[in-house]
């Protein structure tokens, strides 16, 4: 089941789900003929959504609103704040191209600092989806929280055969090795299995962490292998400043522990090119990742 036919089943059972969209409608272009009045499309405009999105949930609805990340975090980061955070009200915000899925998108589009906005607001959570399969699996766990969430949304096919049960706040492991831990989340997860292959065929022993939720963040992962690794890598698709890099620093330095830490991100808008292209430009390929990781050893 995808994104779009998950929403779909949630809200065919209740009528309390309300679908918004700001005109962006291509992962959910069917749900307008088969929602009817559970479906709102308020145009481009991504502040009057979050309003009413607001004002719906204020009467007893679960409101799932899309737009593309970039405008949906910093248009609408007021709103946000003030109408979602402060009230604490439960509206999923699913922001559509994140990070280097905006590929061939010049930087005005690029969401890449939505993580460090969107975490510095009380009450709002977020979710970092490695795959469509991961998105899916976590989704009816938001409704049920009835928390707001922004979600960083993919439909990338799943390269690992199974994920975990979904937990808020608990993060998944794959592999168990202490040289060398990949912390990772959203679509770069993917790069940083193909890296941790490359690593453990040179002999060294790996784990890749997808983190999964980054606020509230599973800190007990990040504080055991810090106690235990030989080196921590961050790989994500952001700046360096304000997601997962800070995050990690942030919880180490607060359990006054030190480790050796080293970050794969973006300083800088991204090269706007396909995606192929972008990756290999940026040095983001599981290739690169890992002889990026050899280098800084």
């Amino acid at each position: 089941m995808n994104y779009e036919e998950t929403l779909y089943s949630l809200a065919k059972d209740d009528n309390n789900i309300i679908v918004m969209t700001a005109e962006n409608r291509a992962p959910i272009r069917s749900l307008p003929n088969r929602l009817g009045t559970q479906f709102i499309d308020v145009g481009i405009a991504e502040q009057t959504m979050i309003g009413m999105a607001a004002g719906l949930a204020l009467r007893g609805n679960i409101v799932f609103t899309h737009a593309l990340a970039s405008f949906l975090t910093m248009r609408a980061f007021e709103f946000i704040r003030t109408d979602i955070g402060i009230a604490n009200l439960p509206v999923l915000m699913t922001g559509f191209i994140p990070g280097i899925l905006s590929e061939a998108n010049g930087a005005t589009h690029q969401a890449i600092e939505d993580i460090g906005l969107m975490r510095m607001i009380p009450n709002i959570n977020i979710f970092s989806p490695s795959d469509e399969r991961d998105l899916v699996l976590a989704i009816p766990t938001l409704v049920r929280s009835r928390m707001p969430w922004y979600i960083r949304y993919t439909n990338r096919p799943s390269v690992v055969e199974k994920h975990s049960e979904f937990v808020i706040g608990q993060s998944e492991e794959f592999g168990s090795g202490n040289d060398i831990v990949i912390f990772t989340h959203g679509y770069l997860f993917a790069e940083s299995m193909e890296a941790a292959e490359s690593l453990e065929n040179l002999g060294y022993d790996v784990c890749v962490v997808n983190m999964r939720t980054l606020k509230p963040v599973d800190e007990d992962v990040i504080i055991s292998h810090a106690l235990n690794a030989d080196v921590l890598c961050v790989v994500e698709d952001h700046f360096q400043k304000g997601a997962l890099f800070t995050i990690i620093a942030e919880t180490l330095t607060a359990k006054n522990i030190s480790a050796k830490v080293m970050p794969i991100s973006l300083n800088y808008w991204h090269k706007p090119t396909l995606m192929k292209n972008l990756l290999l430009h940026e040095k983001l390929t599981g290739k690169a990742i890992s002889e990026r990781i050899i280098s800084s050893l």
